[in-house]
């Protein structure tokens, strides 16, 4: 098997499973709408500029992109689509955006504010339109945290009994990405991009948890490590085979890469393609050739004897950024 030398994830599993579905051995599986948020923040004053983005590293252990980074997301809740207090563009306005109907766009949208408050416990929602939480610790919070987590208590629910108005304005829809139709599990995802909001902090992960007053909880199950991280930075990591991602994970990172201010950011956000980007593999002479339309740098030509370009692990020595990835001090 040849090695990788960048930290695209590759499952080494993908040769057969395209083989397969060529060949009509393969029932390619439904999508699951799903949503994850780049959280961002500037940097600090006296600090160089820029801005930095939230990012989790997976555990190994998960059945999909495990060892990966990624950003904190999740699939769409049944329950997603109750009726909730709403600030922000109409669901008919999100919807027109996003291509799917009004309840589809709600139940899209209230994901992403539900598992970005789930995995990092931060909360694009306020008392109403025009504020936001400022303090999201405490043990009654994680209680009702907890129990989001555990489906014990639905997000409207939550927000109802909290007295708490969804900010939906608070969130920009930045991309479309559809899982490749070879892999078992299948996401339908939008990205948005999203400032923290002022006096929240993300919630520590494993080996973090406890680091500082008040910060004694792991925020996700799923991710054994967090950190704020620039673009630029985040993106070098990967170039070197240090930082294991997803297509859509770099692709975004790259994407933000140009914007100096999360103001800049989120001001591009309504003029960003939100077109379903979907891998497409065929079969040239016995190579398998695989492609992501409009991210040529993802194009693959895979031999039949290569398990293909990578092992789905980065080349580097710990998957850990270089002190110099890290979020301005």
């Amino acid at each position: 098997m040849s090695s990788t030398t960048n930290g695209q994830w590759y499952p080494p599993e993908w040769p057969d499973r395209i083989r397969a579905l060529a060949s009509g051995e393969l029932t390619p599986a439904t999508p699951r709408r799903a949503a994850t948020v780049l959280l961002l923040r500037d940097a600090p004053p006296g600090a160089s500029g820029g801005i930095a983005v939230h990012m989790l590293r997976r555990r190994a252990s998960m059945a999909f992109a495990g060892g990966a980074y990624a950003y904190p997301g999740g699939s769409v809740d049944p329950r997603d689509e109750a009726p909730v207090a709403w600030a922000g563009p109409s669901r008919t306005e999100w919807a027109l955006r996003m291509g799917v109907d009004p309840a589809a766009a709600q139940a899209i949208v209230c994901a992403a504010v539900r598992e970005t408050y789930e995995e990092s416990g931060v909360l694009l929602a306020g008392a109403s339109a025009g504020t936001v939480v400022a303090d999201t610790t405490g043990a009654d919070w994680e209680a009702d945290r907890a129990a989001l987590i555990g489906h014990e208590l639905s997000f409207a629910e939550f927000l109802g009994r909290r007295g708490l108005v969804l900010r939906s304005d608070l969130l920009g829809a930045w991309a479309r990405w559809i899982t490749p139709e070879f892999e078992p599990r299948r996401y339908d995802t939008w990205f948005f991009v999203a400032a923290l909001p002022e006096g929240q902090r993300t919630l520590p992960q494993g080996p973090q948890a406890g680091s500082g007053p008040g910060e004694t909880r792991i925020a996700s199950t799923e991710a054994d490590r967090a950190l704020w991280i620039r673009p630029a930075d985040a993106a070098d990591g990967y170039d070197r085979g240090e930082l294991l991602m997803m297509p859509p994970t770099i692709a975004m990172l790259r994407a933000l890469q140009p914007y100096d201010t999360v103001a800049e950011a989120l001001a591009a956000a309504p003029a960003q393609d939100l077109t379903p980007v979907l891998a497409r593999a065929k079969i040239v002479n016995d190579r398998i050739v695989l492609s992501w339309p409009g991210h040529e740098e993802f194009t693959k030509d895979i031999a039949p004897d290569d398990g293909g370009p990578g092992d789905g692990a980065p080349d580097g020595p710990s998957g850990t950024p270089s002190p110099s990835g890290g979020a301005p001090a």
